[in-house]
Formats: structure tokens, C-alpha cells, sequence
């Protein structure tokens, strides 16, 4: 059955989905994890025994890696949130269905971009 024809991707396919969903998914919270310890890590190797312009220069490097790290921890839960809705829209048999024009979003596109819901035409159009 060719794919612009169809209303949904089948069981198996979405099963596939899944599976390269949980897999990023993981990733993506070790990510997290990894990046919200950045922000919190208070580093051992003090500056008191150094210059007090060597201080300053250093401590304000290190409020904006934390500033950097807090933007990119923020982001990579977003990225996290829409994955795990990708998983719900499984369960319910929706996923892979443009929201606005209701026809299927390419396998290819799935694959690269696992939680999309806009086709590319959509995308395109600025929506």
C-alpha cells in the first residue's frame, strides 16, 4: 500500500518507531544528567592562593559556562518532552501524522527527526 495513501503507520512499523525513540531518549537523559551535574559542580581547584584579577576573571568564566550549560540544559529537556509525546502519539496510533495536513510524514524524516509532527511541506510553510 503505497504511504500517501494510508491513515497510519502499522503496528510493527510503530513498534520500530519506538524503538528509535527509547533509544534517543536514553541518550538524551544521560545528556541531561550530565549537563544539569556541570551546573551544580562546584570545582576543587580554588583560586585562593592566586591573584584576586585571576579570581574574578575565573569566577566570571565559570558563571557563564553555568549560564551556557543552564540554556543547553533547558534546551535538551525540551528536546526530552517532545520525545516522550512521541511515545504517547505510539500508544495512541498517531504518530507519524502531520497535525496539519493529516497525512503521514516520510519514514526518512521519522528516522532523522523522530518526534516531528509537521510533514515537510508544513514545516515549510512556516508553521
Amino acid at each position: 500500500m503505497a504511504e500517501e495513501n494510508r491513515t497510519r503507520y502499522s503496528d510493527e512499523e510503530l513498534a520500530e518507531f519506538k524503538e528509535i525513540i527509547l533509544q534517543k531518549l536514553e541518550k538524551a537523559r544521560q545528556d541531561y544528567d550530565l549537563l544539569r551535574a556541570t551546573i551544580t559542580y562546584t570545582s576543587s581547584n580554588g583560586t585562593d592562593d592566586t591573584s584576586p584579577t585571576f579570581k574574578i576573571l575565573e569566577e566570571g568564566a565559570a558563571t557563564l559556562s553555568k549560564e551556557e550549560s543552564g540554556r543547553l540544559a533547558q534546551r535538551q529537556l525540551k528536546f526530552i518532552q517532545h520525545l516522550e509525546a512521541a511515545l504517547v502519539r505510539i500508544e495512541n496510533k498517531t504518530y507519524g501524522i502531520c497535525r496539519e495536513s493529516g497525512r503521514l510524514i516520510p519514514k526518512e524524516r521519522l528516522k532523522v527527526v523522530p518526534h516531528a509532527t509537521l510533514c515537510i511541506e508544513q514545516k515549510g510553510n512556516g508553521k
